[in-house]
């Protein structure tokens, strides 16, 4: 074969097509159908250790009681519990949520700003959260970095990091911003379907034949 893994066209498109036959994740398609911040950011928050279909059930039963942050604050908050049950951590969340109704309707003017380091300063709100709204609600660059992105680019040898954080540093630097909003659903999908955390599929897999496979031990 001709080509290797930093050839990373030829890799996104294997990951593409793999994607193709899978579910697109639940805040993906909240934001394809809305494409609003405050849908994208609210679904994202929902969507923490919570199961797609959950995160979109628990969605869809919110946001028809609420539209805006001044929506949010006027539900209470066992109403809030009941509305997002079953997602995991739903009490926590529920309060988080509220707390952010309360920031950005005082600070934001009910508006949620379209920058990293402001979106960070809200409560419960990580890299991920803020980089995945910015991308999608606003169209502005954001790389979206989580365990199978941090995992798979360490196995491709991309980058070579400690933790999620280092990892989308270094992806800044090595990933052209067109693939920026892609590279997280192809790699959850292929993380989730493929390339496991233990024992991944090698086999299976339309890259096995030039990914170094750094740090795999044992594989299918």
């Amino acid at each position: 074969m001709n080509v290797d893994i930093n050839n990373i066209e030829y890799v996104l498109k294997i990951l593409k097509n793999a994607y193709k036959k899978s579910k697109a994740p639940s805040v993906t398609l909240i934001a394809d159908t809305t494409g609003n911040p405050f849908n994208i950011l609210i679904s994202t928050l929902i969507s923490l250790r919570t199961k797609d279909e959950v995160t979109i059930q628990s969605s869809k039963r919110l946001f028809e009681k609420a539209k805006s942050f001044y929506d949010i604050k006027k539900i209470p908050l066992k109403d809030m519990e009941k509305l997002i049950y079953p997602a995991g951590f739903y009490k926590v969340k529920s309060a988080r949520i509220k707390q952010i109704a309360d920031i950005i309707t005082e600070k934001y003017n009910g508006k949620i700003p379209d920058d990293i380091d402001e979106l960070l300063k809200l409560p419960g709100v990580g890299r991920k959260t803020a980089n995945l709204v910015v991308a999608l609600g606003f169209n502005k660059p954001g790389l979206c970095v989580d365990t199978h992105v941090h995992r798979i680019t360490n196995r491709f040898g991309w980058v070579k990091t400690k933790n999620p954080f280092e990892t989308e540093m270094a992806l800044r630097k090595f990933l052209p911003v067109k693939y920026w909003e892609i590279i997280n659903n192809y790699l959850v999908s292929y993380g989730q379907t493929v390339c496991k955390p233990i024992s991944p599929f090698c086999s299976l897999c339309k890259l096995n034949e030039i990914c170094p496979k750094n740090g795999v031990t044992k594989s299918r």
